[in-house]
């Protein structure tokens, strides 16, 4: 079975969460698909680069999160949830995508 790559669960689980908390009015629920995907990219991130890359990454998740609330003011929220999705996808691939066999 083919593995996805991990700068595509780190994007979608940013993208993905933002739009299921946006179109259902639920944050909880878009809180779940971004916890969800966070968890399974630090799997695969952990088994791919190992433990302190995992941290570093997952830390990168997390302040990608908190830093799109502030920057959606100054550019909007669909371009800010995508551009810091988008730096956590090239990081995620930088450091755990581009070494996986």
């Amino acid at each position: 079975m083919a593995r996805i790559p991990t700068a595509a669960v780190a994007a979608t689980g940013l993208v993905g969460g933002y739009g299921v908390a946006r179109w259902t009015k639920k944050r909880q629920l878009g809180g779940a698909v971004l916890a969800v995907a966070g968890a399974a990219a630090a799997q695969q991130w952990r088994r791919q680069a190992g433990g302190r890359a995992a941290g570093a990454l997952t830390a990168a998740y997390v302040a990608a999160f908190a830093g799109s609330h502030p920057l959606a003011k100054k550019v909007g929220a669909w371009p800010s949830v995508v551009g810091v999705a988008g730096a956590v996808a090239l990081a995620s691939w930088a450091v755990a995508d581009r070494h996986a066999a």
